[in-house]
């Protein structure tokens, strides 16, 4: 038996896993507080000493530079929207951002632009996490993660198998040795979701301090505004003014 079939074995049998673990769970179920506050302030400290300074540095770049850096990741993540439109029976938003994708690679120099956007084509994030919440599954134990930040089971899940089936781009590059006639390293992939980060802790950089600020338990805050935030993907509700978290998530 292949290894690739083993994974798809171990894959079926958590999933299964997941499915009767929630069948009477609550997506805001807290597992390993005690770790996960640890984990949490080790990113918090991991913010304090690199990111945030990176990002303070990013701000200063011409502003052009900073909207590239932008459309290009966000262009890169359409790659992962595609087939979870599709596994959740969104043809029209699939279409949409199957186009955003072609006119951002092509008129948009490599996605540095973003012309769709004047299109009308809607470019929506969508990862399996919230494929398989559109399905019913609840999200399950709370933790947080080295780096990473807060997830549950069901979303550490999707983006397991986000990253090893469904992602084009981590496929081209973190697993290039398995794909013939494609080049693409590992120093890609890790480029790229660090632009990412960089790229979202400049742009909210008020926005942290604030929550800091006003947050009497910061954990706790940081983990409601999460559990929010995916609920309403999950649903594809558009966020309020008044929503913390949406400040933080473009």
């Amino acid at each position: 038996m292949g290894i690739k079939k083993i994974q798809i074995i171990i894959y079926a049998i958590i999933l299964n896993t997941l499915l009767i673990l929630n069948a009477n769970a609550q997506s805001e179920n807290e597992c390993f507080e005690k770790v996960s506050r640890g984990i949490f302030k080790f990113n918090q400290g991991f913010d304090n000493v690199i990111l945030e300074p990176v990002a303070k540095v990013y701000n200063k770049l011409p502003e052009p530079i900073r909207n590239g850096t932008g459309n290009f990741t966000s262009n890169i993540a359409t790659l992962l929207s595609i087939p979870n439109h599709l596994l959740q029976g969104e043809i029209r938003l699939a279409g949409h951002a199957t186009g955003s994708f072609l006119v951002n690679s092509t008129v948009g120099i490599l996605g540095l632009g973003n012309p769709a956007a004047a299109l009308g084509l809607e470019n929506q994030k969508e990862d399996l996490g919230q494929t398989l919440g559109s399905y019913g599954l609840e999200g399950g134990c709370y933790f947080v993660l080295p780096i990473l930040g807060p997830t549950t089971l069901r979303d550490s899940f999707g983006m397991v198998v986000d990253n090893n089936y469904l992602d084009a781009f981590a496929r081209i590059t973190w697993h290039e040795k398995e794909i013939k006639n494609l080049s693409g390293s590992k120093i890609d992939y890790v480029g790229v979701k660090a632009a990412t980060a960089v790229d979202f802790r400049g742009d909210n950089m008020t926005n942290f301090e604030s929550l800091e600020k006003n947050s009497i338990d910061l954990y706790a805050a940081t983990k409601s505004l999460y559990l929010q935030d995916r609920s309403k993907k999950i649903k594809n509700k558009s966020s309020s003014d008044d929503d913390a978290w949406s400040d933080l998530d473009k």
